[in-house]
């Protein structure tokens, strides 16, 4: 990382974050981050000569302070390097959770775009981006109760471990003593989570992982009768299983999610090209993808997901072209695009040097090539959201069919309702309206652990809830 001092305050994490996104376009240089008498200064030196600077003056309130010290850096950059990016300095993961709060200051939406380029820099396509998935979002968040939540339940055991994964996951190969022992934990924590439930309502309820159908049958059966006992199954809305391998679905085990009121799953590809679905670790084809979504289909789902990723290594828009075309046949009900990031915890990140990845340029033109194909089968963006390390410093996009926007992504991106969350590396977040927080209650990660220390998990989750209740 660019070497850089701070003067007069500790807000290291902002100017690491703008830092990251110019890591590629500046040497040979170093940065002076300065808070001094409410003034708010970027310095930019190369050989100890001050080259650029820029400041905002008379800045008093501290959470603007943070942010005006990223801004006036990001301002300096831009006049150093020539280079814009399509979120300006703006980093966190929720971009549209700005809309909503100006949405609630009942601002305009002129008002609104104005202060989004104005403050952020944020480039017009993407403002526009964020002003259609808020007024979407808003329409299902308007739907919420005072007294309702939601329910993540994670299955930490897929096929085969990704190349650019970085989830709490193991190969489930060999592990069915393990499978095992995790499925009684995680129904004793099932079953003391029952309580919090007495006067709540579950909007949404949504299985991930890893892979949940990477359980034999009558593992998942047995998950999902613990489930059926131990909630109202007929007041929720959505009910949702990541099916997302297909070398994972039979007929039986969709048949079982049918017969325990599962109305959305998601089958996700990634891509349709046989050989990149070699290089990233998969243990299908493109052949697999289709069977099992016609299945599904003929088993009456009608809420079907699909999952791609933009960047692939040794993809481009041609790679793009192809796997959306396929998408177009199968006609799904929602796409989720993700932009490829590079994370910290993934074989991706550590064998880096052996792949290459496509340019700012053409990731940007998939994007618009995804958005098109969207558009083309019927569907609008319904959410977004962003991650550190993406190619290109771009974004994550939810597309759905009228009707079929996901409640529970929604839920867990905007943060606006309590999300009870249960398994390893299952993070609880209880939502305070009146007084703006989030308290976060986290299960440990690691299967081995959580299995051990279930107990706690359970203890920790209730003293946390309990101080959440008072």
């Amino acid at each position: 990382m660019t070497p850089y001092e701070l003067v007069g305050h500790t807000h290291s994490y902002q100017i690491e974050n703008i830092l990251r996104l110019y890591e590629k376009y500046i040497e040979d240089i170093s940065i002076k981050s300065i808070l001094k008498e409410n003034i708010c200064r970027a310095e930019i030196y190369k050989n100890n000569h001050l080259l650029i600077y820029k400041e905002e003056k008379d800045i008093k309130d501290p959470r603007l302070q943070k942010q005006k010290l990223a801004s006036v850096l990001y301002q300096a950059l831009v006049e150093m390097t020539g280079k814009e990016m399509p979120w300006g300095f703006l980093t966190g993961i929720r971009p549209t959770k700005i809309v909503h709060e100006m949405m609630e200051e009942n601002l305009t939406d002129e008002e609104i775009k104005k202060r989004l380029l104005e403050f952020y820099f944020i480039r017009e396509d993407k403002i526009q981006l964020m002003m259609e998935v808020a007024k979407k979002e808003k329409e299902i968040l308007d739907k919420n109760k005072d007294n309702e939540l939601s329910i993540y339940i994670g299955i930490p055991f897929c096929p085969t471990r990704c190349l650019y994964c970085s989830f709490t996951s193991y190969a489930i190969d060999k592990r069915e003593k393990q499978v095992e022992d995790y499925l009684d934990a995680l129904e004793k924590e099932i079953l003391s989570s029952r309580k919090y439930l007495k006067d709540k309502f579950i909007r949404s309820l949504y299985i991930g992982g890893g892979t949940p159908t990477s359980l034999n049958a009558a593992q998942l059966e047995r998950l999902l009768i613990q489930i059926n006992k131990s909630f109202f199954m007929d007041e929720i809305e959505e009910f949702t299983v990541e099916a997302g391998r297909p070398d994972t679905i039979t007929k039986e085990k969709l048949n079982l999610l049918k017969k325990y009121h599962v109305n959305r799953i998601s089958i996700n590809p990634q891509t349709m090209d046989n050989e990149t679905l070699v290089r990233i670790g998969r243990k299908h084809n493109k052949e697999d993808i289709i069977k099992a979504f016609y299945m599904a289909r003929e088993l009456g789902f009608d809420n079907i997901n699909m999952d791609l990723i933009l960047g692939l290594p040794g993809e481009d828009r041609k790679n793009l072209s192809y796997t959306m075309s396929q998408i177009q046949k199968l006609s799904p009900d929602s796409i989720t695009v993700h932009t490829m990031a590079i994370k910290r915890a993934s074989r991706l990140k550590e064998t880096l040097d052996d792949y290459s990845l496509i340019d700012e340029n053409e990731i940007e033109k998939m994007i618009e090539m995804s958005y098109e194909s969207a558009i083309q089968m019927g569907m609008q963006p319904y959410y977004l959201y962003r991650q550190k390390n993406m190619l290109g410093n771009f974004e994550n996009v939810g597309y759905a069919k009228v009707g079929k926007e996901s409640v529970y992504n929604i839920q867990i991106m905007e943060e606006k309702e309590s999300i009870l969350a249960l398994g390893a590396g299952a993070i609880t977040k209880l939502v305070d309206k009146e007084n703006n927080k989030i308290e976060r209650i986290a299960n440990v990660k690691n299967v081995d652990e959580y299995i051990k220390r279930i107990d706690e998990m359970i203890l920790r989750k209730e003293a946390g809830m309990d101080f959440f209740e008072k």
